[in-house]
Formats: structure tokens, C-alpha cells, sequence
């Protein structure tokens, strides 16, 4: 929440200090007291140079017929010349100047930039009439659209020549707050003044206000009705004759440094009133409205047009609406409807203060995506106690701004008492709870400066906690708020006391974070992706047949769905690191993937990784090459031998939609499937405008189970190795895992090693064939082999590739 220092200070009787290193100070105590702090800035963002000034005469632009040229008073000696092409400008108004050498806010930039004089179709102009979007005010809070031109102040702004930045309010600092969903106070400047007013043993002053009532009564104008467990409190107020026009410039600077928009006196009251005490308030116009209010659920088949021009379908039984008759004209705590909203031909104005079931708002807002400034309250708790006071000030600001006559009385359709809400807290507690050596005197003038009222019995304090905390609802909560104020950078430091337990990790946990060390070592960087995704990347390299999971609310249209996959994430971060110039990313994650399954998903852990763009061939000589297949295969096949993974093997597949079905192969251990790796669709990555994309998928939990123990060690032979060679000529159609798997099978117990180290296809070849050359590495752990034995095994292995492939031996 945006809270304008200057506008506080008047609760605060102007305790506060708002020189930029007095603010600074604030801001890091505040953080360190309640609440973060987003930004501590003010709307000038530095700007200088500009000015009030009067139009004084007006003449024609010799060669252009949508600008003019102007001559205004800037407080000099004489007229200032300038060309604009504003629609909006008259002799006589008050506007604001950008002298030549201003610095202004640039918004496309994000910087200040020199104002220079400039010469427009031949014309010279000595500075530029500006609207508040040309000097840092965003489209949201400024309060004329800009092609509406230039913006114009009310006469008694200021002189001529004052400092236009302070005439709008822009110097003022302002401090935004992150709230956290507890502190439902800080939504409102009576709430943040109690905050503050305690940090600094500051007396907080309540705003005063004098409402006269006029002799016609509103009961004969409206009559209300509100059950209590939709709208415990629901009050009307009636505003008769008022003028719709825009708010006084005092009251729009407020609205604007708050971060809303000005629109005209009656809804720039109800957005004041609301940052002022937290308390949403709602205008409709009576004439449109009727004489009978009613709150209810909605019925089925109900539709309403919001203030946004959006037709709503409202929920049956679940959608709180304020009814015109039997007609919704309002959804309750969210959002008004079009057809009672207060326009320019407004006369009559009813004014609603009420307090709605904070569930029922919270689940329309999330339900319509239509989460509002009035919402974000009504869900988090309003002060009941500044219900009808805050109802009351509106009314008496509507008769005063808006000339209106405030109708005698105020119409009730539910009034329910608060209950209230005492806590007893011995000393005891609280010293037992901070470790402290606080007094009843220490933390009975810290009660004080929150502003509780209390007595104190000994050394138990009975508290009656004020309704604008509704945070505090336990003696916990008390010895908290006394911890704030008493500050944590004063509560003593001690180390615990008692035995230790040693930790340790569990074989799962362990072998986790070996899984996440080896994929580091093979040079690839850890990505964490979003759990939630769209369905199309959810199912993107799924191999389940398995529904997704959709979240019934989801925050947003990009985050509906949990993953089946972490390949789709993975290439999102190749895509946003190439747009960034970064070609040679290599990523893994480790992570779960979700499966519909019954009431509840089911969670799967899997690993995945990509590479693409080149990989280094020489570092010396900075030489490189582009990644293909065998790149992410080895990786694979590292990785999993290193996990201790038995019988690894690859066969080609070309079933996967989303990858290359030349170059993917299914990933097995023995007979366990375990994954994929290959190259990504090349289809898939057009669309996403990527070069080659190497990647693989696995999963995790079939890893696990392959495992055995854990503890492995193979001793180092201190014996001889024999090698045989062997070239064999083969169909194209065997590939080299089938010859592979062959000669381990038939090679004996003593071979360690199958190396395949030649391919040819080609002249001397036979079309359809291929020659395959291996070196087979054999060795004994205990003793020196024998060759004549060596040569049986050997045998034995040619014996089987003639009969099973045909090979023929070269």
C-alpha cells in the first residue's frame, strides 16, 4: 500500500521528519519493526525545471493547423513562446511549464532527460505545456487520458512561477508497503498512523469532520434489508442534489501519491475515505437504484455488468449481491455494476457502508479474477468500529465537494455488535517468552503507545483489543506485538540449551544429491522451472496416458496445470537464454512431475537435462563444435553408470511426437525402461525459433529401484589385460547395441570391456552392409590369463555374431 508521508503527518501531528535521510531512516525502521518495504521514492523522481504559468494570448501556427502558438507567464519579465499542439488550451488557464533546460521524466526510457529549445515548422519554442503522463505520471493514476491534452490546475493552485512539481504533490514522499495477509490495519492511513505513532511514542489524531443533516429523511428514500451471515453490518446513506465534477486538487494529489486514479467528487471520496480508514465504501445513483436494497446470494442464471463493462455469469449460492427489487446490481465487497454507477447525470447518491463475509468475497474475487482494492480488504478484516464513522465522513466530504444536502438518518438493513476481544497476560509470560527483564512500567508504556486500552491487576494486564487489530487474537499475539516495540535487535541472544542429535541423510536423499553432484560434474547447471504450467507444455513430452492435474483457481492463465514432464520447463529457460544472446546452455532439473490418479495427483521424481548450441574441442585453441546425439548420450550414460546403475542400454525409437525420430533412443536398464535422450522435434523447436536442442528425460523413482547396494567397490586387477580385435560385416539393419549385447553375453567372465572404434560404409563394402570393428579387453582379477583360454572365450564370441547376424569376419 502507497503511503504519502506528508498526508500521514497529519494524523501524526506532524511528528514526522521528511527530509529524504529522515525518510530513509523511517523506512529501514519500519522494516525492521512491522513491514517490508517495496519502494521509498517520490512522484518527481528528480525532475526540475518546471514551473506554473498563466496563458496569456493565443495565436495561429503559420504552417501547421493542429498547433498553435502560445505566449504564457512564468513570473519573468517576459512572455515565454511556446508551440504545443494541445486540444485543451485557453487563454487564461493555469497549466505547467517545462522551461528550456528542465529535466523531465522520460517513461519509454526510464530516465531524466534535457529539455532543449526547439524550433516546431519553422516556429521557436522556449520550453512545452505538459499533460502529467509527460512527467513520470502512469496512464493508472493520472486523471485525464493524454490525447486529452495538456493538464490544466485550478486557479488557486499557486503563482506563477511556483514550483510545479510541489503544486501537484509530487515532491512528497511515499513509502509502499508489503503487507503481509495479517496486518489488515496497514490497509488504511488511521491504521498505518497507529503503527507509526507507536514506533515513535506518538499520539495519533483523528481526523474531524462536521456533517449536517438536511430535513429530508433517507428511511422515506430507501429502505435496506442484509442477513447476518452474508453482511453483518449494512448501512445507507443518502446524498441528495449533488454535482458531479472533478475533486479539488488537494484531494486528487492525495489519490494519486496513494496510487489511484481521480475521477470525479463522488468516487474520489469513496477511494479517499477507503485509503483513509480501510473502510470500502460504494456509490450508486438513487435515481437508477429504486427505494429497496437487499443482499443475497445470487440466484442461478444471474448475469451482471461490473464497472469494467464485463458481463459476469454470477455462482448460484456462492456470490454475495446487493440487489435493486430483486435485480443484482452490485457483486458485494468486489465490484459495482454498470447499471446504478454514478455518471456525470447523477442527482441522487446512496452510499453504502457495510462489512461482508470475508470467505464468501474472497472466493468471488478469486473466482471472477476480479480482485479489487475493496476486496483485498473486506477479505483481510475491516475495522467494525470505523464502519458507519467512515460513512459519516464521506457524506459530510459529499456535501461539501459535490454541494449535496446529506438526508436525515441512516438506513440499516443489519447492525451486529463486535465481540469483543480481551486477553489476560501475566509478566511472567512475556519474560519467559523473550528472555527478557521487562517491567509492568515497560510493557504497560508499550500498551500505551498502541493506543490499547487495558488494566493491570499486579502483574496480569486484561487488554481489550481495539477492533483495527484484528491480527491480535491470543496472549501470543500481544507478546509479539510487544517484542516489535521493544525491538528485536534488543531481545537477548542465547544459544540453545540440550542434547544433539546427529543428522544424517536417508539412502534416498543421499543418492539425490549424488545424482544432482554427478550431472554438475558432466558440466551441466541446475535449473529450477515452475511446477505449473499450460496443459499443451504439461503433456509436451509426457509418455503417460495419465489426465493433468488443472487447479480449480489458478492465478493466472499461463500457471493452470502441474507438469508431467520437466523438458518443457527446461526448454523455456533455452529459449529465454537464447532471446538473451546466451547460445551454449546446458541445464538439468530434478524434480516432481504430477499424475491425475483418484482423489489426490500422483507424484513422480524425475531428471532431465538439455544441451544445445557447441561444445568445446580445445580450450587452448578455442576450438569448438556443435553438440550432437552422442554428446547428451554420453552424458546419460555417465550419469547413470555412476549412480551404479547395472546394464545400461539404448535402442533406437522413433514413438515419441516431440522428438527426432531419427536420432531418440529409449534408455533401458536390462529390461527396466528408465527414459529417453535424443534430439528435440525440429518442428517443435521452429516454432520456438531455437537452433538444436539435445535432451533427455528420465525417471527418477525407476532409477531408484534398479539400485542395489550402495556401498560398491571393485577392486583394481594388479594382472595384465588382452585385447582381440575383431572387424565384422553386417546387415545395416543390426545396429551396434544388438552386436553389443551379443559379445558381452558369449565373451565369458573375464571380458571387462566391449570398445566399438570403427564404422565403414562404403567402397569394398556390399550396399545394404556395414563393417564393424571392436576391441574386446579382457582381464583377470587374481591371475594372469592364459591366452589359450582368452582365444576360447574369443572363439565362442565370433561362433555366436556368425550365427545370430550372419557376420561375416573380415
Amino acid at each position: 500500500m502507497k503511503i504519502s508521508l506528508t498526508w500521514l503527518n497529519d494524523y501524526l501531528n506532524g511528528a514526522l521528519d521528511l527530509t529524504p535521510e529522515a525518510v530513509n531512516a523511517l523506512a529501514e525502521r519500519i522494516a525492521r519493526t512491522s513491514v517490508e518495504i517495496d519502494e521509498n521514492e517520490t512522484l518527481a523522481k528528480g525532475q526540475s525545471g518546471l514551473v506554473l504559468a498563466r496563458v496569456v494570448a493565443i495565436t495561429e501556427h503559420p504552417d501547421s493547423d493542429h498547433m498553435v502558438i502560445t505566449h504564457v507567464d512564468a513570473g519573468g519579465e517576459e512572455l515565454v513562446q511556446v508551440v504545443t499542439g494541445a486540444p485543451n488550451v485557453a487563454e487564461g488557464q493555469l497549466v505547467i511549464l517545462a522551461q528550456v533546460g528542465a529535466k523531465i521524466w522520460d517513461s519509454e526510457k526510464g530516465e531524466l532527460v534535457k529539455l532543449r529549445k526547439a524550433k516546431l515548422r519553422g516556429v521557436e519554442s522556449f520550453g512545452m505545456l505538459v499533460a502529467l503522463q509527460e512527467i513520470g505520471f502512469d496512464n493508472k493514476i493520472a486523471p485525464k487520458d493524454f490525447e486529452a491534452g495538456i493538464f490544466v490546475l485550478p486557479s488557486d493552485a499557486g503563482q506563477v512561477g511556483d514550483d510545479a512539481l510541489a503544486a501537484l504533490g509530487m515532491h512528497e514522499p511515499v513509502l509502499d508497503t508489503s503487507l503481509t495477509p495479517n496486518r489488515a490495519d496497514m490497509l488504511s492511513m488511521i491504521g498505518t498512523a497507529y503503527e507509526f505513532g507507536a514506533m515513535l511514542d506518538v499520539a495519533v489524531t483523528l481526523p474531524n469532520f462536521d456533517l449536517v443533516e438536511g430535513e429530508r429523511r433517507a428511511a422515506d428514500q430507501i429502505s435496506a434489508s442484509a442477513p447476518d451471515d452474508l453482511a453483518p453490518n449494512y448501512s445507507l446513506r443518502v446524498i441528495n442534489d449533488v454535482t458531479i465534477a472533478d475533486s479539488p486538487l488537494w484531494l486528487q494529489k492525495r489519490l494519486w501519491n496513494a496510487g489511484i486514479r481521480p475521477i470525479n467528487n463522488v468516487v474520489d471520496v469513496t477511494n479517499y475515505i477507503m485509503w483513509l480508514y480501510g473502510q470500502p465504501l460504494h456509490a450508486f445513483d438513487l435515481d437508477q437504484l429504486g427505494n429497496q436494497v437487499g443482499v443475497r446470494l445470487a440466484h442461478d442464471g444471474e448475469q451482471l455488468v461490473t464497472l469494467d463493462g464485463q458481463t459476469r455469469d454470477l455462482r448460484p449460492d456462492e456470490d454475495i449481491v446487493i440487489t435493486a427489487g430483486d435485480a443484482p446490481v452490485a457483486m458485494a465487497g468486489v465490484m459495482g455494476g454498470q447499471s446504478t454507477e454514478v455518471t456525470g447525470q447523477t442527482v441522487n447518491v446512496a452510499l453504502e457502508s457495510a462489512i461482508f463475509n470475508p470467505s464468501l468475497v474472497r472466493a468471488s474475487a478469486r473466482r471472477h479474477d476480479l480482485h479489487s482494492a475493496a476486496s483485498q480488504r473486506f477479505e483481510r478484516g475491516v475495522n467494525w468500529d470505523a464502519q458507519l464513522l467512515a460513512l459519516d465522513h464521506a457524506a459530510a466530504l459529499l456535501a461539501e465537494l459535490a454541494g449535496g444536502q446529506v438526508a436525515a438518518g441512516v438506513v440499516n438493513g443489519a447492525q451486529t455488535q463486535r465481540e469483543a476481544v480481551v486477553i489476560e497476560l501475566p509478566l511472567a509470560r512475556v519474560n519467559g517468552a523473550l528472555g527478557t527483564n521487562l517491567t509492568v512500567a515497560d510493557v504497560s508504556a508499550i500498551f500505551d503507545r498502541l493506543a490499547f486500552d487495558y488494566t493491570v491487576d499486579g502483574d496480569v494486564w486484561t487488554v481489550n483489543v481495539p477492533a483495527r487489530k484484528a491480527d491480535i487474537a491470543l496472549p501470543a499475539d500481544l507478546i509479539e506485538e510487544i517484542a516489535r516495540l521493544y525491538g528485536y535487535d534488543n531481545l537477548p541472544v542465547t544459544l540453545p540449551t540440550g542434547p544433539t542429535t546427529p543428522g544424517h541423510l536417508t539412502t534416498t536423499q543421499k543418492i539425490q544429491r549424488a545424482s544432482r553432484h554427478t550431472l554438475e560434474s558432466l558440466g551441466l547447471n541446475q535449473a529450477i522451472s515452475y511446477v505449473l504450467t499450460t496443459p499443451n507444455k504439461a503433456k509436451l513430452f509426457s509418455e503417460s496416458a495419465a489426465d493433468v492435474v488443472a487447479l480449480d483457481y489458478p492465478m493466472s492463465s499461463d500457471r493452470t496445470t502441474t507438469r508431467q514432464n520437466l523438458l518443457a520447463g527446461l526448454l523455456d529457460d533455452v529459449a529465454y537464454n537464447n532471446a538473451r544472446s546466451v547460445e551454449n546452455v546446458a541445464l538439468y532439473e530434478q524434480g516432481r512431475v504430477f499424475f491425475a490418479d483418484g482423489v489426490l495427483p500422483r507424484e513422480v521424481e524425475h531428471v532431465a537435462g538439455v544441451w544445445s548450441g557447441n561444445v568445446a574441442v580445445s580450450q587452448w585453441q578455442k576450438a569448438v563444435r556443435a553438440v550432437d546425439f552422442y554428446d547428451i548420450k554420453g552424458v546419460v550414460e555417465q550419469y547413470l553408470t555412476t549412480l551404479g546403475v547395472a546394464d545400461v542400454r539404448f535402442v533406437a525409437a522413433n514413438d515419441k511426437p516431440n522428438m527426432h525420430p531419427g536420432q531418440t533412443a529409449a534408455v533401458f536398464a536390462g529390461d527396466v525402461y528408465l527414459g529417453f535422450v535424443g534430439q528435440l522435434h525440429p518442428s517443435l523447436l521452429a516454432d520456438l525459433k531455437l537452433p538444436r536442442v539435445f535432451g533427455f528425460e528420465l525417471d527418477f523413482a525407476a532409477i531408484l529401484n534398479t539400485l542395489g547396494d550402495l556401498t560398491q567397490y571393485v577392486p583394481v586387477s594388479r594382472f595384465p589385460q588382452i585385447t582381440r580385435d575383431v572387424a565384422l560385416l553386417v546387415s545395416d539393419a543390426v545396429t551396434h547395441a544388438q552386436v553389443d549385447a551379443l559379445i558381452r553375453a558369449t565373451a565369458g567372465d573375464k571380458l571387462v570391456d566391449v570398445t566399438l572404434f570403427d564404422v565403414y560404409r562404403g567402397e569394398h563394402v556390399p550396399a545394404g552392409q556395414q563393417s564393424l570393428a571392436y576391441t574386446l579387453t579382457y582381464q583377470d582379477q587374481n591371475a594372469t590369463l592364459v591366452e589359450e583360454n582368452v582365444n576360447a572365450d574369443f572363439a565362442k564370441v565370433i561362433a555366436a555374431l556368425e550365427s545370430e547376424f550372419g557376420a561375416e569376419i573380415r
